[in-house]
């Protein structure tokens, strides 16, 4: 064991597959030999034999009897397959499919095909994919990010994208420990900001916010929802945040609050995640006898569907899905074609609009 805490042949491992990643050691570089890496970590044969076979398992190195063991020469193996991946967390319902529209539009314009993979805003799916796809001749790939509030659990796959030279872009969200990656987002912060004002503007006093706490949108809109109130002259009550994640969202929004709203809470306004957690809230606030708008206001996020066709049409925010899904095709193609990224910003950023339609009533002029 080092001083580190980690096992000897995993602090070699790391060492080497560090020098590979960065390109210190190339395609087709010789490694040392068992006897050189063991009297330079002060580690046996054994040990050395170890990480090198880990190593050699995920394709980093490749050993040549006879001859010693190289870096892959796959890490340099030509671009012009022609197809890009395409993962996200859901295919077939609400904003995904205009997102997708955007990102074939691009990519088609420009000789490309696309492979198409969801996760179901699953880890241990999104893994599986990436899996698949590193398996598979790709010139690059966009990615959903799963639960993207939660640091990545499998970042040696990215990694992995790394040494082959796939170059891949983030969309609607990142790993915080990825942030120094190609990535296309809306402002979320600026979204819960706008709808949050335009409810306290409308007279609004006891605002409660309904947020997903796995992914950094629902982080983002939060942080607005806290800067409008803070704005306002309004404390921030925790008490009035219901806080959600991926596995209970059909259930715990809708359940919390019609707890809260049965124990008396008052509450005159709610902040919600998205439209579809908007049209959830409606009909349990209407079960319970409460009229929308005119006793609670409540507004949603993404500009869907469901906002225009509810049961009452909602005050949401705008969400350009193809606009996003077309420029991180675009960023992608510049970073497949090796724009530097003092020309090619690896963030970029889309500024949300408000909607305005019957689902907030104006509370000033009954105070």
């Amino acid at each position: 064991m080092s001083d580190s805490g980690k096992t000897k042949y995993f602090v070699l491992m790391e060492e080497l597959k560090k020098d590979i990643i960065s390109g210190e050691k190339k395609p087709g570089d010789r490694l040392p030999s068992e006897n050189q890496l063991s009297q330079a970590f002060h580690i046996s044969r054994h040990t050395v034999r170890k990480a090198l076979s880990i190593l050699e398992q995920e394709g980093y190195i490749e050993a040549e009897h006879g001859r010693g063991t190289f870096v892959s020469r796959k890490a340099g193996r030509k671009k012009g397959s022609g197809n890009i991946a395409v993962i996200t967390t859901y295919l077939s319902d609400y904003i995904f499919p205009r997102l997708i529209q955007g990102i074939d539009r691009v990519l088609t314009e420009n000789g490309y095909s696309i492979i198409l993979k969801n996760t179901g805003n699953s880890r241990l799916k999104e893994s599986r994919c990436l899996e698949e796809i590193l398996e598979k001749d790709v010139d690059g790939l966009i990615i959903e990010p799963s639960k993207s509030e939660i640091l990545c659990g499998h970042r040696g796959l990215y990694d992995k994208l790394d040494f082959y030279k796939i170059p891949y872009v983030f969309i609607q969200g990142y790993y915080t420990q990825m942030k120094s990656k190609p990535h296309i987002r809306l402002d979320d912060c600026m979204g819960g900001y706008l709808v949050t004002k335009y409810l306290i503007d409308l007279g609004h006093e006891h605002i409660l916010g309904i947020f997903k706490a796995d992914d950094s949108q629902g982080r983002d809109r939060h942080k607005g929802f806290v800067k409008a109130l803070q704005e306002g002259g309004f404390s921030y009550d925790p008490d009035m945040v219901i806080w959600y994640h991926t596995e209970d969202r059909s259930v715990k929004p809708s359940q919390v609050l019609k707890i809260m709203l049965e124990e008396g809470a008052f509450v005159d306004g709610i902040v919600c995640y998205n439209d579809q957690i908007a049209f959830e809230v409606i009909k349990t606030i209407e079960k319970e006898g409460i009229s929308v708008p005119e006793e609670i206001s409540v507004t949603g996020y993404d500009n869907s569907f469901i906002a225009e066709n509810g049961m009452v049409k909602l005050t949401t925010i705008a969400h350009p899905q193809e606009r996003l899904g077309a420029m991180a095709a675009e960023l992608l193609l510049e970073k497949i074609n090796e724009i530097p990224d003092e020309e090619s910003q690896v963030e970029r950023v889309l500024k949300p609009k408000l909607v305005i339609r019957e689902s907030c009533k104006d509370r000033r002029k009954n105070r």
